[in-house]
């Protein structure tokens, strides 16, 4: 086997644990093992949100840090979705993992127009959702609270578009005036830590 051919080999195998849940979240291929992670956040605008007050409504929880150039890269893709969906009952939820001062975070969201809900949050909560390999980490989570597709690295706004569209025409057990009840929240922002470092994508 020749180097060049060698070289090919091992970048596919690198590429295909992280490429392969994309394409999934793409056609449409459901995660396997359902988790429905417990979880309660306090925003940087000090709005409490848990998994029950979400219930009714798809949920796109991105993990990230502000040191992460994947994560600064994808932000704005972010905020297009939540401006996009938001009417249709598709909830961003920004989840910072950044251990320096709060401010640092809500200076970063501030100059970036971010405008959908961020908590600065703790191990705890990354270990709710099944704990996350590198940096950014994308949760896709049903009607249900159920996570339906988890994929990493910055194009996660883009294979998971489709996947978005698919869990919004599920029906819901929510009636219609409770998810209009929700959608009628302000959504704010949260609180940082410091350097919890893990790898970018």
């Amino acid at each position: 086997m020749t180097l060049s051919n060698l070289l090919t080999a091992a970048i596919l195998v690198w590429a295909a644990p992280r490429c392969w849940p994309h394409v999934e979240a793409i056609v449409g291929v459901r995660e396997r093992g359902a988790r429905q992670p417990s979880y309660a956040v306090t925003t940087r605008t000090g709005q409490f949100l848990t998994a029950d007050s979400l219930r009714g409504r798809v949920v796109f929880v991105n993990v990230w840090a502000t040191w992460c150039p994947p994560c600064r890269a994808e932000m704005p893709a972010l905020q297009q979705l939540a401006d996009a969906y938001a009417s249709d009952g598709l909830v961003m939820l920004g989840l910072s993992v950044d251990r320096g001062p709060a401010e640092a975070v809500d200076a970063f969201l501030a100059e970036r127009h971010i405008r959908y809900p961020v908590a600065i949050v703790g191990d705890d909560i990354i270990s709710a959702f099944g704990g996350v390999r590198g940096y950014p980490t994308s949760f896709l989570l049903d009607r249900n609270g159920v996570v339906r597709h988890t994929v990493m690295g910055p194009v996660g706004p883009i294979t998971l578009r489709p996947a978005i569209k698919r869990l919004l025409a599920e029906s819901t057990a929510m009636a219609p005036d409770a998810v209009a009840s929700v959608s009628a929240r302000p959504w704010p922002r949260v609180r940082p830590r410091a350097d919890a470092r893990l790898r970018p994508w």
